[in-house]
């Protein structure tokens, strides 16, 4: 998976938020070749800029600078992303009720197996998909 770029991640959010350009650059007090430069990475905002810059864009600093924004602000979430979490979720289900049942001396061995099974087989899955990363 492709990391974005700073520029990238400036673009995406001034288009999530439907600005050109030179809407942004007035907001910022800059030019909008200057806009143009960020977003081909051919140049950065001054670091005193960057509170202005993700306060603009409904951000923290933090989540501008490492890059946390564009799934936030963008309202999806990557599906493939989502489904991985959800198995990584129901893995870590099955061997916390595996655990706990068995603690309370209610797991017949045939029901331990096939709640194991379900984990182990999303953990597989997950595994595949990192592979194919």
């Amino acid at each position: 998976m492709k990391k974005e770029t700073f520029g990238e991640m400036i673009a995406k959010l001034r288009k999530d938020n439907g600005m050109t350009q030179a809407e942004l650059a007035d907001k910022m007090g800059v030019t909008d070749k200057a806009v143009s430069k960020w977003e081909r990475d051919l140049s950065m905002p001054d670091t005193a800029s960057l509170p202005r810059l993700a306060e603009i864009f409904g951000i923290s600093v933090d989540e501008l600078m490492e890059g946390k924004s564009a799934a936030k602000n963008s309202g999806k979430q990557d599906p493939k992303q989502l489904a991985l979490l959800v198995m990584r979720a129901v893995a870590l289900a099955m061997g916390v009720a595996v655990v706990a049942l068995n603690t309370i001396g209610e797991l017949e061995p045939k029901t331990a197996f096939s709640l194991l099974g379900i984990g182990l087989a999303c953990i597989a899955i997950n595994a595949l998909a990192k592979e194919e990363h």
